[in-house]
């Protein structure tokens, strides 16, 4: 029997995805930025009209990490897709095929629902999640395409015309 197991989240994991969270912000550096709270992801995840939906990754079901995703869609391919938010492992569990098994998992469901890609970000200094993704998983990265974004206080301004 196979001690690693990934199923869909429940609204009783909502604390432990949090504290995964959190500590993803730790090692990506970004912790200020984290006001999540677990309200927050009872809304979005689990509330009438779920925006994102997140994976529990269990060894010996222990959880030792998490996947949070959402759909996309290409105007060119007409189809939706996968958009990856995060994937967390933690460092002790590192290294045992778990981040490749978070994508097969994902892969088949792209599969299953005829999506048409799987997409996700990575910061530039992240040396280990760049080989991973291209020499395990063969992924390529995006060339002539820069990311943008408007944040609370941005959009706020735009919606005021300011």
């Amino acid at each position: 029997m196979n001690p690693f197991n990934i199923r869909p989240a429940t609204i009783e994991d909502i604390s432990q995805i949090l504290s995964f969270i959190k500590k993803l912000a730790a090692y990506e550096k970004l912790e200020h930025e984290v006001v999540a709270t677990c309200q927050d992801i009872e809304e979005t995840l689990f509330g009438p009209h779920p925006t994102a939906y997140a994976l529990m990754l269990e060894e010996n079901k222990i959880p030792i990490g998490f996947a949070l995703y959402f759909h996309n869609y290409s105007t060119f391919l007409c189809r939706p897709g996968i958009y990856i938010e995060d994937i967390y492992v933690e460092p002790a569990f590192r290294g045992k095929g778990y981040g490749k098994a978070v994508f097969k998992y994902l892969a088949d469901m792209a599969e299953e629902n005829n999506y048409g890609r799987i997409e996700w970000w990575c910061l530039d200094w992240n040396k280990p999640s760049i080989d991973f993704y291209t020499e395990k998983l063969g992924a390529e990265p995006m060339k002539d395409w820069t990311v943008f974004r408007l944040d609370q206080k941005d959009i706020k301004k735009l919606r005021l015309g300011e």
